[in-house]
């Protein structure tokens, strides 16, 4: 069970991510990022989040900043438009990640511990 529960945690995680960065994308650079695009993001993103967190992120603060500059590098590496527009793309996945957990939450169908996007 356990094994299938964390299955379905990443899946979940994914596509969550996956959505974020395909809304920010979309919002952002007004043209159509693309699903597979924005899932290969939002997978190369989480799992450079959780290397970056395993070396440095126990240090206060700057372990979590490095994390960021990581993930939105990532973003900017994936996306045209440079640092700016990689940083938007963040923020809004951010949110859209947020509102998506939250209203998942509500319903009753995950906890509020679903990753995808850092910090959720």
């Amino acid at each position: 069970m356990a094994t299938a529960d964390s299955i379905l945690i990443f899946v979940l995680s994914l596509l969550v991510g996956t959505i974020g960065i395909l809304a920010g994308a979309r919002l952002v650079l007004d043209r159509d990022a693309g699903f597979v695009n924005a899932a290969v993001t939002a997978l190369i993103g989480a799992v450079a989040w959780a290397v970056t967190s395993f070396f440095v992120g126990w240090i206060p603060v700057l372990g979590i900043l490095l994390m960021l500059v990581i993930w939105v590098g990532i973003i900017n590496w994936r996306y045209p438009g440079g640092w700016g527009s990689a940083i938007a793309i963040g923020f809004v996945a951010w949110i859209v990640a947020v509102v998506i957990v939250y209203a998942f939450a509500v319903v009753g169908i995950i906890t509020p511990d679903v990753l995808g996007i850092p910090g959720i």
